[in-house]
């Protein structure tokens, strides 16, 4: 059915931070900005490379609602956005992303150098952050006839069930985004509204 798991408690940023690293005369600047969406993050991204244009590489990682994404900007493969990542995914951090700005400092650092110098920047910009707890969501495909379509969108907006995305087919298939407290008591209800004439998928 629709329980779901339920994840540890997620946080968000109150409000953007940074934080500066110096390694072999290399500078690291961390920066972590609080998110909703892709387009948000090329703007941030677009903003700090204007800010920055001296800068050897402008390292990223993305985790967002239903998105996120990851790039080196240069440096070798997985020693920059990978532990920058890992850093937000130790943290349960959501909606953010973090960018690490890099001076080159005249010394090669190493794989295992940078992928520490970029880690640490952004740690230590999470050291400094004011985090605001979430709570996790899950998605669930809701698949139904086409007359009642409109009666479940209404009741989607009615329970604070976000509806992501439709595909038709021989019936209808309703992407839903919902809390994951509210998972099952909302899926149980919708059965209940259709008179069972429905099925609720897991992804």
């Amino acid at each position: 059915m629709c329980a779901g798991t339920t994840h540890a408690t997620m946080h968000q940023l109150a409000a953007p931070v940074s934080a500066e690293i110096e390694v072999k005369k290399s500078r690291f600047i961390g920066w972590l900005y609080p998110l909703a969406s892709r387009a948000e993050a090329r703007a941030r991204l677009a903003e700090l490379r204007a800010a920055h244009p001296n800068a050897v590489h402008i390292c990223w990682a993305l985790i967002c609602d239903g998105d996120s994404g990851l790039d080196d900007d240069g440096e070798p493969s997985g020693t920059a956005a990978r532990p920058m990542y890992n850093v937000l995914a130790h943290k349960d951090l959501f909606n953010v992303l973090a960018v690490v700005v890099r001076y080159w400092g005249g010394t090669k650092l190493g794989a295992g150098g940078l992928a520490r110098a970029y880690g640490q920047a952004i740690s230590e910009a999470a050291r400094a952050a004011q985090l605001v707890p979430v709570e996790a969501t899950c998605e669930r495909r809701l698949v139904l006839p086409f007359a009642d379509e409109a009666a479940l969108r209404r009741y989607c907006e009615q329970a604070g069930a976000t509806v992501r995305s439709a595909s038709y087919g021989e019936e209808v298939t309703l992407t839903v985004a919902l809390k994951v407290s509210q998972a099952e008591a909302f899926c149980a209800g919708a059965v209940d509204l259709l008179r069972g004439a429905l099925r609720v998928l897991e992804d």
